[in-house]
């Protein structure tokens, strides 16, 4: 009777050890499981944060590169009108000798 008594407490015992075998576990997976969706939450920050570095670095070179046309066409208009600007005489006057007929 003894002895049936010890085999039942230790298959009581062990029972327990697995069921804290697989709290233990399932403690440690969720662990795990929020460890990595914190990573994850981080890595996904880290890449936002960079895109949006790219992008704001993109806008100030794209506006560098707008105003640097911009002055660039400016002088291109100044060059023309300052380049015609001596023929406009001359063309008005064959105009007009040519209206004259």
């Amino acid at each position: 009777m003894e002895l049936i008594k010890k085999i039942k407490q230790a298959e009581a015992d062990a029972q327990d050890l697995v069921e804290k075998a697989r709290a233990e576990a399932a403690e440690a997976a969720d662990k795990a499981r929020q460890h990595r969706r914190q990573r994850q939450e981080e890595a996904e920050l880290k890449r936002t944060k960079a895109v949006d570095e790219a992008v704001q670095r993109a806008r100030t070179e794209a506006q560098s590169d707008v105003e640097s046309l911009k002055a660039r066409a400016e002088q291109q208009r100044t060059q023309l009108r300052e380049s015609v600007q001596g023929r406009i005489p001359a063309a008005v006057a064959k105009v007009m000798d040519h209206l004259k007929g």
